[in-house]
């Protein structure tokens, strides 16, 4: 006799197979419930678990390439653009978001054993990121004051914290906040100024695209902000940097 049990159950009695939610929807839960938000501009590595990257690089890819079907290109004899999807998850995720997705590099701090209180610069530090309203670039340099503290770090520390800051969707005035953040939990200055400037490309490829517009935005803390004669030596020394440049 034939069986008219459904599919889905393999016996007499026995409940369906459950389908599994996807990576996405399995971390979305898991960060509501930990009550940590999921903005374009957080970084959520530590709430991903092991292998669920590389599941959520599959996942993206299958809503990428339904995008690119529902744009009607044909990626199935399209050879410019049949492997476009796996590409842009891979991108998305390990490089222009990776941000979002990894963890912020190792970076060790020092003792200030000279007891070091003269303020440095750093940069131009390349930027690059992407504007949250539209997902395209945002590309400029970055320069960062340090009045150190009792701890200090590399100068090259600052490129890698300030590229896994950027590395995300941003408006640019909360980028440089979060920057700000992040350099002041790793080496505590007593001060910290840093100043962004950046071309958008919501402005220039569209919109009112203007090719040579651009944004800048500065944040002091600290004697930065209190003692007006550090913060007039931090931007006289980014003018001395930049005009180095066009030498």
């Amino acid at each position: 006799m034939t069986s008219t049990l459904p599919s889905s159950f393999s016996a007499k009695g026995s409940a369906p197979a459950a389908t599994p939610l996807p990576v996405s929807l399995r971390i979305r839960d898991r960060l509501e419930k930990a009550g940590v938000s999921f903005f374009a501009n957080d970084n959520i590595a530590d709430h991903l678990l092991d292998g669920e990257l590389d599941q959520l690089e599959i996942e993206v890819a299958g809503k990428v390439r339904e995008l690119l079907r529902s744009l009607v290109i044909d990626i199935d004899n399209d050879h410019n653009t049949e492997e476009t999807a796996e590409r842009v998850a891979r991108m998305y995720l390990h490089e222009v978001f990776k941000g979002r997705y990894h963890e912020q590099p190792k970076i060790a701090s020092f003792p200030n054993v000279k007891k070091l209180d003269e303020i440095y610069t750093v940069g131009p530090i390349s930027v690059r990121s992407a504007c949250s309203h539209h997902l395209v670039p945002i590309l400029g340099n970055c320069w960062i004051g340090i009045k150190p503290g009792d701890q200090v770090i590399g100068l090259s520390k600052f490129s890698r914290v300030a590229d896994w800051v950027f590395s995300r969707p941003h408006i640019q005035e909360e980028a440089v906040m979060i920057l700000a953040d992040e350099i002041e939990r790793l080496c505590k200055p007593q001060g910290l100024a840093i100043l962004v400037k950046a071309q958008h490309y919501c402005m220039k490829w569209r919109g009112v695209k203007e090719p040579q517009t651009s944004m800048v935005n500065s944040i002091v803390r600290g004697d930065f902000r209190h003692d007006p004669s550090l913060k007039a030596e931090f931007f006289e020394l980014v003018k001395q940097q930049e005009a180095l440049l066009s030498t």
